[in-house]
């Protein structure tokens, strides 16, 4: 079992991106909706930007696309993205890193 506190995300070679494995990435994704869940005013936004009620959100979870979103949703606000890693102890450098490892159409193209 990889412990979130544990991820740390590998260097490419050749590039100074770092790389995490799906399964890695998919537990920061769970983190992220966590903490989302867990600020009601993030839920809020969370809510309002993805036209999901709570009952949607739970059934959401499961669909493929749904983990990336969360966590352009948290790289899309420096705050947010801030907060979410010194409430996790997740390193900044490894969201994005989760990010690009769970793939799809990115809607932040900044990381």
């Amino acid at each position: 079992m990889t412990f979130f506190k544990d991820v740390e995300p590998r260097p490419r070679s050749g590039t100074q991106k770092p790389e995490i494995d799906a399964p890695a990435a998919e537990a920061i994704a769970v983190k992220a909706l966590a903490f989302i869940a867990g600020d009601e005013i993030l839920l809020k936004r969370f809510l309002a930007l993805t036209g999901l009620d709570p009952q949607e959100m739970r059934r959401a979870a499961s669909e493929p696309g749904f983990l990336p979103g969360v966590l352009d949703f948290i790289l899309g606000h420096e705050p947010t993205l801030a907060a979410f890693c010194d409430a996790t102890q997740i390193p900044p450098s490894s969201v994005p890193a989760a990010r690009r490892a769970l793939g799809g159409p990115s809607e932040v193209e900044t990381w």
